[in-house]
């Protein structure tokens, strides 16, 4: 059997950083790491083709080679997923879909005419496939149930389909699912409360597995809560942290974790000691009463200023998401959370418009209440747009506040600053990593990043200021200091992006409304900022 996996293109987000991977040559940030697992779990005498989009579209070689088509993606690649089941039944594949797209909203991919539906968690639904096609069944729809797989039993990715110099980082998965309940997550619905883990001698396995392909840079793990299950990885690190001593420290780590990390010292010990530097914390809002009304209770329970510079402190950069438009959200939410921004020197900052996701608590009460969007249902989870539901706040007014935290905090002067601020108060790293060359194309980049930053923008003499004092008071951290500032290139057109389309979105909206209240064809063009 001849399987092309195909992985669909990704929007322009946050996360992105387009501008920024273009200075040293790289594609994407991250490589489909459920693809490849997908590969694993896949009988090994099948044999296997790997294209993603995102890298390089597939030819009619590709084609005319498969004889089963898989794709999968989430709901931010909903468009171009059902594209591809589109152009395979036109092709007269057979084609299946799985990942956490459809397993949300299954009907979808059906009306474009999927042959077989792969749901929820592929160690549990892809023997059933296997099975079927060994039938010689033609289509079908495979369901765990509600049961959840034992990920001890999960196989290696097979990092070896993947083109390892295209990626920024490469990716491995800890755990799944989240001991909390928020309101708003598709987590807990997708992968359960309960936080299931590998083992260490799995996750040592598959990073040896990056070592010995001659991976040396950023790997992700891409747990939605790496601390989820604290004794488990807390068994991990106290493995972890001695091989990547042993190994000369060949990878930097980052991952995503709750608030609560920062309560644990002997956590953020333990992580500093595997060489993670940096976490992505879901700080989601600055207001309380906002987090406890969508039941993010781990994110009262101390001050959020104290624990993100606490975790800063320790040696891990904070990376950080907010949201606005929660029910009942007092106004000038936006300039709290700026705010909160500069007052922690956090560099990258994520922000959204609250969007209901399929099947989330927040998703079901707002359908109780007649709440939800119908029209809007189609962009859930893109990052440029409003949110899907009637808000209890004037949409405008979300719509400027959301636009003006981008335009604001990545303003180049602004957000180089907070870049400083954050690295030369960085502890710094004990770690010594193996002294390595740049590369011509990594030489290159530091070239335009001081020719765009430190000659050519009004930044000149912020830019050489900051990174002589750098230099002399915090050496180790000059080079993720350097990779921040090219961030900013990334940043610049970003934030007219959210701006363009917000107010293209708002218009729309506003036009809907007007015309349902009034029946009057056209709204006014309305400006958010």
């Amino acid at each position: 059997m001849r399987v092309l996996l195909l992985y669909p293109l990704f929007p322009k987000s946050f996360w992105s950083f387009d501008k920024a991977l273009e200075l040293i040559g790289r594609k994407v940030s991250l490589p489909p790491l459920g693809m490849i697992t997908v590969a694993a779990i896949l009988p090994q005498t099948w044999e296997f083709r790997l294209v993603d989009r995102n890298v390089r579209l597939e030819t009619g070689s590709d084609w005319n080679w498969a004889d089963l088509v898989i794709v999968s993606g989430m709901i931010v690649q909903k468009s171009d997923m059902l594209h591809l089941i589109g152009e395979a039944k036109r092709r007269n594949k057979i084609v299946a879909a799985g990942g956490p797209y459809v397993t949300s909203v299954p009907q979808a991919a059906q009306e474009a005419g999927v042959d077989f539906l792969v749901l929820d968690e592929g160690e549990i639904t892809l023997p059933m496939l296997v099975e079927a096609l060994e039938r010689g069944e033609t289509s079908g729809v495979f369901s765990a149930k509600g049961e959840k797989p034992d990920v001890t039993s999960t196989p290696i990715p097979r990092f070896d389909l993947l083109d390892l110099r295209v990626y920024n980082e490469m990716s491995v998965q800890f755990s799944r699912g989240c001991p909390f309940q928020c309101e708003f997550c598709d987590i807990i619905v997708l992968y359960g409360r309960k936080p299931r883990t590998k083992t260490p001698t799995q996750l040592l396995a598959e990073l040896q597995v990056l070592y010995d392909l001659g991976w040396r840079r950023s790997i992700f793990i891409v747990d939605d809560n790496f601390i989820g299950n604290k004794r488990n990885v807390k068994l991990l690190l106290r493995e972890l942290g001695p091989w990547i001593a042993a190994h000369g420290y060949p990878f930097r780590l980052a991952t995503e974790a709750s608030v609560d990390l920062a309560q644990d010292q002997e956590l953020l010990d333990l992580m500093i000691a595997a060489n993670f530097t940096a976490v992505f914390l879901g700080i989601e809002t600055p207001d309380t009463d906002s987090l406890a009304l969508t039941q993010k209770f781990q994110n009262t329970r101390h001050s959020l200023i104290e624990s993100v510079q606490k975790i800063n402190e320790a040696g891990l950069s904070v990376m950080a998401g907010f949201i606005l438009g929660f029910d009942g959200e007092k106004a000038g939410v936006g300039d709290r959370i700026i705010e909160f921004v500069e007052a922690t020197a956090i560099p990258k900052a994520m922000f959204g418009m609250l969007q209901a996701l399929p099947n989330t608590a927040l998703w079901q009460r707002l359908q109780k209440e007649g709440r939800l969007r119908l029209e809007s249902q189609e962009t859930y989870g893109h990052q440029m747009t409003l949110s899907n539901f009637i808000p209890t706040r004037p949409p405008e007014e979300l719509a400027r506040e959301y636009v003006k935290c981008f335009w604001e905090l990545y303003e180049p002067r602004r957000y180089l600053s907070r870049v400083y601020r954050h690295f030369i108060g960085k502890r710094p790293t004990a770690h010594k990593a193996p002294f390595r060359m740049l590369e011509l194309i990594e030489i290159q980049a530091v070239l335009i990043i001081c020719w765009r930053q430190g000659i050519k923008r009004n930044t000149r003499f912020q830019f050489w200021r900051q990174l002589f004092s750098i230099i002399r008071q915090n050496p180790t951290a000059f080079v993720p200091y350097l990779s921040n500032c090219a961030l900013i290139e990334h940043f610049i057109e970003y934030r007219q992006i959210v701006r363009d389309e917000i107010e293209v979105e708002l218009t729309k909206l506003l036009a809907t409304e007007a015309n349902l209240k009034t029946q009057i064809p056209e709204a006014r063009k309305v400006s958010v900022l």
